[in-house]
C-alpha cells in the first residue's frame, strides 16, 4: 500500500500537467493591423516552452483610434489588440531566452477572455493600448478571477490624461475595491534580474521627435496589489514598451529605449513566474 501511495503522487501530478497541456488552445496566427500575416514563423514555432507570451484579445472601446478603419469582428484580428503584434511578442520571447534560463516559446499566444477557461493556462498576460480597449463586464469578471488566482497582467501603451482616466474606469470594473498605485523603486518587480531604479519614458516609434504622445509627458509605473503584496497588474503609463521590443533590431529606433524596455519586460516575466 505504501508503494502505491508513493507512485500515486507522481501519477496525479503528471495527469494534471497533461490535462493542462491538452486544455490549451492550439497556436493560431491572426492578421495584424501593422503586418497582416507577413511576419514569417520561426523555425521552432511548434516547440513548446515553459513560458509563453500571452497577448490579450479585446473588443474596441470608445477611444479606439482604429474604429471604422477595419471591418469584421475583433476576434479575427485586424483590431487594436494586434498593435505591434506579432513582432513585439516574439522579440521579447527571444530576449527572455537569451537573458534568462527560462525556456520561452518562440511564438506568442493570443488569448480571448470569452474563450472558456483558456486564460488560466497562461500565467503572464500582455495587453496593448489599454486606454483604448473595450473591456466588457463579463471579461472584467473573468480577468479579476484570473488575477486573484495568481495571474499577472502587463498593461502597456496608454498615453495622456484621457486614456488614463478611461483605463482607470475599466480597472474599477475589474477591482472596485483596489487602487492603481505607484510601484516603489524597492519593489522586487524592478529587481528580479535587472536593477531598474533609473527608469525613463519610452516613446513609441511615431513619437520619437516629441518624446511623448498626447499630454502624456511623464512616465509612471503603476500597479494593483493583492492582499499579500503581490503585483497583479503592472501598468506602464505614457510609455510604449511594445514598440521598444518591436523595433529592437531596427537602427532607426534608439537603442537606449529598447534596452530599458527589454529589461523591464524580462523583469516582469520573471516576476510573474516567481510571485
Amino acid at each position: 500500500m505504501k508503494n502505491l501511495r508513493i507512485l500515486a503522487g507522481p501519477l496525479i501530478f503528471a495527469a494534471i500537467v497533461i490535462s493542462a497541456v491538452f486544455a490549451q488552445r492550439a497556436f493560431r496566427e491572426y492578421p495584424s493591423v501593422e503586418y497582416g500575416l507577413e511576419i514569417p514563423l520561426p523555425a521552432d514555432w511548434s516547440k513548446p516552452g515553459e513560458w509563453t507570451f500571452a497577448r490579450l484579445m479585446f473588443p474596441p472601446g470608445p477611444l479606439d483610434g482604429y474604429r471604422g478603419r477595419f471591418d469584421g469582428p475583433w476576434q479575427q484580428g485586424l483590431s487594436l489588440w494586434t498593435q505591434d503584434y506579432p513582432r513585439a511578442d516574439r522579440a521579447l520571447a527571444n530576449a527572455v531566452r537569451r537573458l534568462t534560463r527560462v525556456d520561452a516559446r518562440s511564438v506568442e499566444q493570443p488569448v480571448n477572455l470569452d474563450d472558456g477557461d483558456e486564460v488560466y493556462n497562461w500565467p503572464f498576460l500582455y495587453a496593448v493600448q489599454v486606454g483604448e480597449w473595450g473591456l466588457t463586464e463579463a471579461q472584467a469578471k473573468k480577468l479579476r478571477d484570473y488575477l486573484l488566482r495568481g495571474g499577472f497582467l502587463m498593461a502597456d501603451d496608454c498615453h495622456g490624461s484621457q486614456e488614463q482616466a478611461y483605463f482607470d474606469k475599466t480597472m474599477k470594473m475589474v477591482f472596485p475595491d483596489r487602487e492603481l498605485v505607484d510601484i516603489p523603486n524597492d519593489d522586487p518587480i524592478f529587481h528580479t534580474l535587472f536593477d531598474l531604479d533609473d527608469r525613463y519614458q519610452i516613446p513609441g516609434a511615431e513619437h520619437l521627435v516629441t518624446g511623448h504622445k498626447k499630454d502624456g509627458y511623464v512616465a509612471r509605473w503603476k500597479g494593483i496589489y493583492d492582499d499579500k503584496g503581490r503585483i497583479m497588474v503592472a501598468f506602464s503609463l505614457n510609455s510604449d514598451l511594445g514598440d521598444s521590443w518591436e523595433f529592437l533590431d531596427d537602427p532607426r529606433y534608439p537603442v537606449k529605449y529598447s534596452a530599458l524596455g527589454t529589461k523591464i519586460g524580462v523583469n516582469y516575466v520573471l516576476y510573474a513566474m516567481t510571485h
